[in-house]
């Protein structure tokens, strides 16, 4: 029976691909386990600093973004006020050409009304003297 049993924990050994007839044997084969650890480990960091150096040049080029648009909206800010300005020009005088506009619309009304009055005197003395 332990003759059995020996040959079925080495069958079972082997099954698992685990060969180990001495203690140098366990620790080579331990050794071999850490360093393939170890490699992915360096491949998942070479990974993370690759992702990480891309994300890094991924945020400075939306700064770069970041800041030609805030340029821009100073630009379009300056502009803007520029163009309220000029607009409140154009309506101030707008609004003296229309307060011109409406003193000269009252003085010929009045002129108006003074030339009705003189052509109604003027006709009034034309009457006058056709009577006399």
């Amino acid at each position: 029976l332990q003759k059995e049993l020996l040959k079925y924990k080495q069958e079972a050994r082997n099954l698992q691909g685990i060969k180990v007839t001495s203690p140098q044997d366990a620790l080579q084969q331990r050794l071999l386990q850490q360093d393939a650890a170890v490699l992915q480990l360096k491949q998942e960091l070479l990974r993370a600093t690759m992702d990480k150096e891309e994300l890094h040049n991924q945020n400075v080029d939306l700064q770069r973004k970041v800041e030609e648009r805030n340029r821009l909206l100073a630009e379009y800010k300056k502009e803007l006020c520029q163009k309220d300005r000029h607009l409140q020009q154009q309506q101030t005088k707008l609004d003296e050409m229309l307060r011109q506009l409406s003193e000269a619309s009252y003085q010929q009304v009045d002129l108006e009304r003074e030339l009705e009055h003189k052509e109604a005197l003027l006709a009034h003395c034309m009457k006058r003297e056709a009577e006399e």
